[in-house]
C-alpha cells in the first residue's frame, strides 16, 4: 500500500470509492460526477469550494513566513513539562506492526477519503446545510490554528522526546520526503488531523446519511488514536484540536444556515429545489 506514491493514490481512491458507494449505496462515480458538474453550474458552490482549497496555499505560505517570524514562544518545554511522562504509554504499551499499519492507513489515506467522500455525499443527497458547513469549516479549522503555527510552535512528539518514536517510517518509509511538505515539525499545536476528523464528525452525524456518520466517528475515534500512538502529537495539541473542531463545525453551521436563507449571501445561477424548500 505505501510502496510508492502510485500505490498510495491508487489506494486512496479505491477508498473514496468505497466509502461512498457503501453510505449511499449506489455508483460511487455518479455522485463524483454530479458533485464536478454542478460545481460548474453552481456559482456559490465553486465560490466555497475555491475558499476551502485555497487553504492549501494559506498552509504553504505559513511554512514560508514563520522561519522569519522572531517573536515565538516556544511551547514544547512545557507540555513535555506537564505529559512527558504520559504520552510515551501509548506506544510502549501497544506497539505492534500491525497496529502501525492499520493507523498509518487512517492517518494517511481514510483522512483524505473521508474529506473528498464528503463532499460527493453531501451533494448527491442534496444536503446542501451540511455540504456547505463542510466547505465553511476546513477554512475555518486552517484560519484558527495558523496564528498558533506561527506564534506559538509545538514539536511533534517523536521529535523532542528521547522515549518516543516515529512509527509511520516502519511501514511508509518515504513519509518524511511525500508527506512532510503539508506541515512543519513544530506545527503540532493544535493537531489539525484532530479538528478535522471532529469537525467532519459532527457535521456528519447531523447530516441525512446515518452510515456516513457511524463511518465519520469510527475514523475521527481511530485517528485521535493514530496522532497520539504513531508519535506525532502530545495530548494537548488533541485536546486543542478537539476544541478548535467543535468552533469550526458550530460556526459553519451558522454560516451555512446564513447562507441558504439569504441567498444573495452567496448569489447562485440557479438555485437548486431542495434549497427552495429548505424554508
Amino acid at each position: 500500500m505505501f510502496q510508492s506514491v502510485e500505490t498510495i493514490i491508487v489506494t486512496w481512491i479505491a477508498s473514496i470509492l468505497l466509502i461512498i458507494g457503501w453510505c449511499l449505496r449506489s455508483n460511487p462515480f455518479s455522485a463524483l460526477h454530479g458533485f464536478v458538474i454542478d460545481l460548474f453550474r453552481q456559482r456559490r458552490l465553486l465560490i466555497l469550494f475555491a475558499g476551502a482549497l485555497s487553504v492549501l496555499l494559506l498552509n504553504k505560505l505559513e511554512l514560508l513566513i514563520e522561519p522569519h517570524i522572531q517573536q515565538k514562544i516556544d511551547f514544547t518545554p512545557y507540555i513535555f513539562a506537564f505529559e512527558g511522562h504520559v504520552t510515551p504509554l501509548f506506544q510502549q504499551t501497544l506497539a505492534s506492526r500491525p497496529l502501525t499499519y492499520i493507523t498509518t492507513y487512517f492517518y494517511v489515506i481514510v483522512f483524505a477519503a473521508v474529506m473528498v467522500a464528503s463532499l460527493a455525499i453531501y451533494h448527491r443527497e442534496k444536503d446542501f446545510r451540511s455540504l456547505y458547513a463542510f466547505l465553511y469549516a476546513i477554512s475555518l479549522n486552517y484560519f484558527l490554528a495558523i496564528p498558533f503555527f506561527l506564534f506559538i510552535p509545538v514539536e511533534e512528539t517523536w521529535h523532542m522526546h528521547p522515549a518516543i518514536r516515529f512509527l509511520i517510517p516502519d511501514v511508509y518509509p518515504a513519509f518524511e520526503e511525500q508527506y512532510r511538505h503539508f506541515s512543519g515539525l513544530d506545527n503540532s499545536f493544535p493537531s489539525l488531523h484532530t479538528s478535522i476528523s471532529v469537525m467532519m464528525a459532527m457535521i456528519a452525524y447531523q447530516s441525512k446519511n446515518r452510515r456516513f456518520a457511524r463511518l465519520t466517528i469510527v475514523s475521527a475515534a481511530v485517528i485521535l488514536f493514530s496522532i497520539l500512538y504513531l508519535g506525532i502529537h502530545w495530548i494537548m495539541d488533541l485536546l486543542a484540536g478537539v476544541i478548535l473542531g467543535i468552533v469550526s463545525a458550530s460556526l459553519a453551521f451558522r454560516w451555512s444556515d446564513y447562507t441558504l436563507a439569504y441567498p444573495w449571501y452567496f448569489p447562485n445561477r440557479k438555485k437548486p429545489a431542495s434549497e427552495q424548500s429548505y424554508h
